[in-house]
């Protein structure tokens, strides 16, 4: 019973003080944050009905609506097996536990102290103080026993500073963790849907290489019977080596995309391969959101908030340098030198205590951290509005080239059907004689040219679907509410 009170009697000084450092302040500004200002429609997109779209629909798996099992099954090894989101993980952990570890500094220390300890004194050692001799050499043992509790009392804030900080750069990661998996599979999905357009391209070359190649056999035979001349054979040739020089050159570029996407989903380049497949999605319709709302969406703009949260509290942290620090201390125990008698009522022991130790001067240090603080949240400040900026100029540049790709794609189908029908035309009179080679010629190379960038075209509007994605700071799932605009619908004149 004693014992419970003489405990309580040593940690009621110290609950006090806790309950009072709640009505305290903490020096420093309070976090505000900071104000951009946003456009209210996109410019591309003016004259559209924009409706609110609904946070729990507009995320997860947004690949899926490419609706293409190869790169939903790629997409999952990335998001398990690359390095680089595993690494972004593990920062995440790291932050969270740092800011447990802030958050321990409100709560006083509480450990145990034991010990035993045998000691002789010396025979000649000096006199006492009054010129007396101790009388001899002295044997003994200490056996003790203690709880030591202390606290330090933040009077200015500075611990709260430290854990609001932690807290803001424990969010900071999330947001970056979060903005790594946003760019590790749009990366995936870029790299994969470049590699399907070159399959497509490299099919397409393939039969048109083929028909050259019957072309260079018709010239050939022709010049045997002496109806053409030995510059149709040589153009002819010419121009079927190009072709086959610009597969080569395809090939090379798909087994590069091959490799990037090896790396991206963790797998050594050398064990992994994709069957070829001339099958392109159908670029999909990305719905569309205010420009206010992306400042709530893009990851990479709320860690940039996050930072200045955590800078403006290190400005509270270096200010409270200016204050005192005082610690509260108690200590309940025993001493005795005999071991059966240390919990015995005569060799308790007990003190509380608390100190203060205050800074009177250090050659301008303290005012140098908090200027240092200052300047290190405005720069915070700058980075996150330049961070909104780009944001806004990234989600228009991706808007204005799907709308330039989409107007280009009605014109590349007009150019390769007329200039396939130009081909057919110019070989019908080249083998009645109505027309020379070179007329011949060139058609097929205007074939050729048109084919490949209608495909080509396909491709970057499947590239920029997964850019407006990523610009827009996420993805949607498949079952996106119907009251959500999406590019090409839904216009209000």
């Amino acid at each position: 019973m004693r014992l419970q009170k003489t405990i309580r009697s040593a940690w009621m000084p110290i609950a006090a003080c806790s309950v009072l450092l709640g009505a305290c302040s903490a020096v420093g500004p309070d976090y505000q944050k900071p104000t951009v200002a946003a456009p209210l429609q996109w410019k591309t997109e003016a004259g559209w009905e924009i409706a609110t779209p609904k946070d729990h629909l507009l995320k997860g798996r947004w690949w899926e609506i490419f609706e293409d099992g190869v790169l939903n099954s790629l997409e999952d090894q990335t998001l398990s097996r690359n390095n680089n989101l595993i690494l972004a993980e593990a920062r995440l952990d790291q932050a969270r536990a740092l800011t447990a570890s802030a958050n321990s500094s409100l709560l006083p220390k509480i450990g145990l102290t034991a010990g035993e300890g045998r000691s002789r004194t010396s025979n000649v050692r000096p006199f006492t103080s009054q010129g007396q001799s101790y009388g001899g050499s002295i044997r003994q043992t200490d056996f003790n026993a203690g709880l030591n509790v202390s606290y330090e009392l933040d009077l200015a804030g500075r611990v709260r500073r430290q854990i609001e900080g932690a807290k803001a750069t424990e969010l900071q990661i999330t947001s970056d963790f979060e903005n790594t998996k946003l760019i590790l599979t749009a990366q995936l999905a870029i790299s994969y849907f470049s590699l399907r357009e070159l399959d497509s391209e490299i099919a397409l070359v393939h039969e048109i290489l083929k028909s050259q190649h019957d072309a260079l056999d018709y010239v050939t035979s022709r010049y045997e019977l002496g109806a053409s001349s030995q510059l149709d054979v040589d153009q002819q040739t010419a121009l079927m080596s190009g072709t086959e020089a610009q597969l080569q050159n395809l090939m090379d570029q798909r087994a590069r995309f091959e490799h990037a996407l090896a790396t991206l989903t963790g797998v050594a380049a050398s064990d992994f391969s994709i069957t070829p497949s001339t099958a392109l999605p159908v670029p999909a319709k990305i719905p569309l959101i205010q420009p206010a709302q992306l400042l709530q969406r893009r990851p990479d703009i709320a860690s940039a908030e996050r930072a200045v949260a955590a800078a403006n509290a290190q400005i509270g942290v270096a200010k409270a340098a200016y204050f005192p620090t005082i610690n509260l201390g108690s200590v309940y125990g025993s001493d005795s030198r005999d071991r059966n008698l240390l919990f015995s009522t005569t060799a308790m022991l007990w003190s509380v205590g608390i100190s203060a130790t205050q800074t009177l001067y250090d050659a301008g240090k303290t005012e140098a951290g908090v200027n240092a603080a200052k300047a290190a949240n405005t720069q915070a400040v700058a980075t996150y509005k330049q961070t909104v900026l780009n944001a806004f100029e990234e989600v228009e540049n991706t808007l204005y080239t799907q709308k330039s790709l989409e107007l280009a794609a009605q014109s590349l189908s007009v150019a390769v059907k007329s200039s396939k029908n130009a081909l057919s035309l110019s070989e019908a009179r080249y083998q009645t004689g109505a027309a020379n080679h070179l007329e011949f010629l060139l058609a097929q190379q205007s074939y050729l040219g048109y084919a490949r960038q209608d495909v080509q075209n396909k491709g970057q509007r499947l590239l920029n679907s997964v850019l407006i994605v990523k610009a827009m700071g996420g993805g949607w799932s498949g079952s996106v509410d119907k009251a959500v605009d999406t590019l090409g619908q839904n216009s209000v004149k």
